[in-house]
């Protein structure tokens, strides 16, 4: 599987933005998904996932509310919008498969990554 994150970029605090991510490869219509993301001199950290229907998702307490994870499987993708922006959400953010019908926030239990879109909220 491989997968591709776009939409990152600058957005002033407060501000938009969606992340698409696309699955090719293979379908991954029967794993739950998810997003991680690491600021600077920091690890990576859990943000979303969802599981493979999307009827079921799961947050970081950092991003309720702001943060909403969606997939649309006919078109293998999972996308994260977030809204009301901060300057602590820079970040590079990745994009996961857990090889898994249910959602997870270990990192280790994704088997596949993308290779990270960068997210700068500042003014």
């Amino acid at each position: 599987v491989q997968l591709q994150a776009f939409g990152g970029g600058l957005v002033q605090p407060g501000g938009s933005l969606r992340l698409p991510c696309s699955a090719s490869g293979r379908t991954v219509t029967s794993y739950s998904m998810g997003w991680f993301r690491q600021a600077p001199g920091k690890g990576r950290e859990f943000v979303a996932a969802i599981n493979w229907s999307g009827s079921s998702t799961y947050y970081a307490d950092s991003v309720k509310g702001r943060f909403t994870i969606s997939r649309d499987n006919a078109k293998n993708t999972v996308y994260l919008q977030m809204n009301s922006l901060k300057p602590e959400d820079t970040a590079v953010y990745y994009c996961a498969v857990r090889r898994s019908l249910v959602i997870g926030s270990s990192e280790d239990t994704y088997a596949y990554w993308g290779q990270g879109t960068l997210v700068t909220v500042s003014s």
